[in-house]
């Protein structure tokens, strides 16, 4: 099987965390990869803070060698994070989470699943055979039943663990673990409340089916809707990543569309960033415009506010997601197993730019 992006990301960190620093040249051959594909993934990892880059070279970063104290790595705890991806969404979260740990004077490690939950357990045992003392998690899950597929190691694991961005079922056992997430269904309420104090109707929503975040937004609008008293204008508009199947992806642009224009609804929530702006380029060449056929709010704003007309969208707080799972991880190594475990919500934020046009008369 082909080495995805994110894999190759992960051995190139591992390899200049144990050396400290290494020549670009160095790594390409090492990794068996071309110097121009080895200098374009130091420059997205040194972007997101991962590595320093200086005249060909790479080295771990030095806020985190810095706060490790005399003698680098040996001196501060050593923690491991699990993360589906090392692009999108999760980059974020990665960047707050390394923040913490060079503040708190520990050595992050990181592995990436690149959303194959059948390999988390292994990529765990890997951090684990690193030395990583505490354990951040986020499983690659994509489908509602992958935790209890591939979840029930997690609640095993010798060392303490902190979930992050994932909410498994009330009473099983990994509902006992400390975990940080994002209040998905807030996040939602917040845009479908924009969107009726505008002068809208309730909002249709067009999501994908692929992720926690993605289960959660669904979840989200059916509460939404009732909190606020409104009805669904119709069944959710199910969506899929157009360069995966773009058919289907036209299909659903095309039912989003035809709601605009036979006045089943004249707003829209959107899951993801990258989806929402493809939709928009998609319905304009249909006829469509947003906002002044369709208001829109996006979710996750990623990308959002680089689109031709800037979206509205919903900020889960990833950054902070990180940096606070981070925080109760050090804290719980230096508590022991005696104090309460925690279930940390943090709140997402409407960010409004020019995709919801103006208040209607």
């Amino acid at each position: 099987m082909r080495e995805s992006a994110a894999e190759r990301h992960d051995r190139l960190l591992g390899l200049v965390r144990e050396r400290g620093s290494a020549r670009v040249s160095d790594l390409a051959s090492q990794l068996g990869v071309s110097p121009v594909t080895v200098r374009r993934d130091v420059e997205e990892l040194a972007g997101r803070g991962l590595l320093d880059r200086v005249h060909g070279s790479v080295s771990w970063p030095q806020a985190a060698a810095a706060a490790a104290g005399p003698g680098g790595s040996g001196s501060g705890l050593v923690l491991g994070m699990l993360a589906p991806s090392s692009t999108y969404y999760f980059s974020e979260v990665i960047r707050g989470a390394h923040e913490a740990a060079a503040g708190a004077g520990a050595r992050l490690i990181l592995r990436i699943s690149d959303y194959r939950p059948q390999e988390d357990q292994g990529r765990t045992e890997g951090l684990l055979s690193a030395g990583a003392e505490g354990l951040l998690i986020a499983p690659g899950w994509q489908h509602p039943g992958d935790p209890a597929a591939f979840g029930d190691w997690i609640a095993s694991l010798p060392v303490p663990t902190v979930l992050l961005e994932r909410r498994p079922t009330a009473g099983s056992p990994l509902d006992g673990l400390d975990r940080v997430c994002s209040d998905h269904a807030h996040g939602v309420l917040l845009a479908v409340r924009h969107l009726v104090d505008l002068g809208h109707g309730a909002p249709l929503l067009m999501a994908r089916a692929d992720s926690p975040t993605a289960l959660a937004v669904r979840s989200g609008y059916a509460e939404a809707l009732a909190v606020l008293g409104l009805r669904a204008p119709q069944d959710v508009i199910e969506s899929v990543p157009a360069e995966l199947a773009p058919d289907t992806f036209d299909q659903a642009v095309r039912a989003l569309r035809e709601a605009v224009h036979s006045g089943v609804a004249t707003a829209a929530l959107i899951h993801n960033d990258v989806d929402a702006i493809q939709v928009v380029q998609r319905l304009a060449e249909l006829g469509v415009r947003v906002p002044d056929d369709l208001a829109l709010i996006a979710y996750d704003d990623e990308v959002a506010a680089l689109a031709d007309t800037p979206l509205t969208a919903v900020a889960p707080p990833k950054r902070d997601v990180g940096r606070h799972a981070t925080e109760l991880l050090v804290e719980r190594l230096g508590q022991g197993g005696g104090a309460p475990r925690r279930h940390l919500m943090l709140l997402p934020q409407l960010r409004v730019r020019d995709s919801c046009g103006a208040p209607l008369s």
